[in-house]
C-alpha cells in the first residue's frame, strides 16, 4: 500500500516558527508533525511513502534520513507550487500499484484507512465541530452555554483520500484536486464517502491546534 502526504505548504498561518522550519516538521510533544503522520499510515499497512514537498525540503530529508521509521520513503519535489491537484499527478509517477491513499500534511487523526479502503475514489468524512462555545437561547435569554461541539448530520472533508490511479490523467498540471477533479466526479456519481463518526482529527493550522492536539495525540497515534 502507497500512499502521499501533501506537504508543500508554507505554512504562513504558523509564522513566525515557519520561518525557519517547515510545517512538516513542526513539533507536537517534541515528535514532527511528519514522523506522527507516518507512524498513523505504517499502523495501517502502508508500505511506501512519498511526500509532496517543496518549501525547505532539505531538512524535511535530512530529518528522516536520521530516522528508521520502518517504512519506505520517498520525496516528489515542487520547484514550484502545483497545488494539491498538481502534486498528486507529479507523485503518482512513483506509485506502480491501482490505488493509493493521500493525506494532507498537516492533519493528525485516527480515522481507520482500512474502512476508507473499502472503496476507491472514496473521502474520509468526519462531522463538523464548532470551535466556538454554542448557545441555547429562548426569548432572547441565553438559557445554556455549551463548549466545542459536533453538528449532526454536518460532515466536512477530512483531508484523506483512496484514489485509483486511473484518475490521475484527469488531475492538472496545476491546480487543487478540491477544485477540480472532485467536483466533476461528484456531478458524475464517481465520488465516494466513508463517514466517520466520533473519530480524533486534528488539522494543525494555528497555535491553538498544536495545543488541542498535543494533549491528545499520544492516545491517537498509539
Amino acid at each position: 500500500m502507497k500512499a502521499v502526504i501533501l506537504a508543500g505548504g508554507r505554512g504562513k498561518r504558523l509564522k513566525p516558527i515557519t520561518d525557519y522550519v517547515p510545517k512538516p516538521l513542526i513539533p507536537i510533544n517534541n515528535i514532527p508533525i511528519i514522523e506522527w503522520q507516518i507512524k498513523y499510515l505504517k499502523k495501517f499497512g502502508i508500505d511506501e511513502v512519498i511526500i509532496c514537498s517543496g518549501y525547505k525540503t532539505t531538512m524535511i530529508e535530512n530529518y528522516l534520513r536520521m530516522k528508521d521509521l520502518g517504512i519506505e520513503i520517498k520525496f516528489s519535489i515542487e520547484k514550484s507550487p502545483l497545488g494539491t491537484g498538481g502534486a498528486i499527478k507529479k507523485a503518482s509517477k512513483m506509485i506502480k500499484g491501482k490505488e493509493f491513499f493521500v493525506i494532507n500534511g498537516d492533519t493528525i487523526t485516527n480515522i481507520d484507512l482500512k474502512k476508507l479502503a473499502k472503496i476507491p475514489n472514496s473521502i474520509a468524512a468526519i462531522e463538523l465541530k464548532t470551535k466556538y462555545g454554542i448557545l441555547d437561547i429562548k426569548d432572547q435569554k441565553i438559557t445554556k452555554f455549551r463548549e466545542k461541539k459536533e453538528i449532526a448530520d454536518t460532515w466536512m472533508n477530512a483531508g484523506i483520500y483512496y484514489l485509483q490511479k486511473s484518475t490521475v490523467k484527469e488531475l492538472p498540471i496545476k491546480g487543487d484536486i478540491e477544485k477540480t477533479l472532485f467536483p466533476k466526479y461528484a456531478k458524475t456519481g464517481k465520488l465516494n464517502t466513508i463517514k466517520f463518526k466520533n473519530s480524533k482529527w486534528y488539522s494543525i493550522d494555528s497555535f491553538k491546534d498544536m495545543e488541542d492536539c498535543a494533549l491528545e495525540i499520544e492516545k491517537i497515534i498509539k
